[in-house]
């Protein structure tokens, strides 16, 4: 789908902050209110805009923190579908965040959530890695966040210079 100017600036606005007003965007544009409004809703219709979400660090939510996890997988493509058909058996479980496909080594990322480790590997020893298609994973536990979607996690202002007086 080719966007006109004003829609893709529509969709750089509010990928930036959601939360951006329909007038504040109608005012940024020199657009009508009316003409914003039917230029969202024909982004959102035609799923150019899928979703409005928030990034939340939940590491600073007592009793919420969890493991996330990236899983390499190397899998055997079928004919016909190559990769959607296990692809879309892997999305469909719930512990399932995100899923790509990859070039390189292995062929499938995907992004799990879990309350604990434990949880996780259970999730790659009972579900993932007991489908056919599948060859081998590679688990990796994300320990800190510093940076999501564009969004900096826990930016330290602090002044570290040295303080010389004469």
């Amino acid at each position: 789908m080719k966007l006109t100017e004003k829609e893709l600036e529509i969709v750089e606005i509010l990928e930036k902050d959601a939360r951006t007003s329909t007038e504040d965007i109608a005012k940024m544009l020199n657009l009508s209110l009316e003409e914003t409004e039917g230029l969202i809703k024909k982004l959102e219709e035609s799923n150019v805009i899928v979703q409005y979400s928030a990034i939340v660090d939940w590491s600073k939510i007592a009793g919420h923190e969890g493991v996330t996890a990236m899983i390499d997988v190397k899998v055997t493509p079928k004919r016909g579908v190559g990769f959607d058909e296990i692809a879309e058996r892997i999305y469909r479980f719930k512990e399932v965040k995100a899923l790509y496909l990859m070039s390189g080594a292995y062929d499938l990322s995907v992004v799990v959530e879990g309350k604990s480790m434990n949880e996780v590997a259970h999730f790659v020893s009972d579900k993932l890695s007991t489908l056919d298609s599948v060859l081998s994973t590679t688990t990796h536990f994300i320990l800190k966040k510093y940076k999501h979607d564009g969004t900096i996690f826990e930016q330290n202002d602090d002044d570290r210079r040295i303080v010389v007086s004469p």
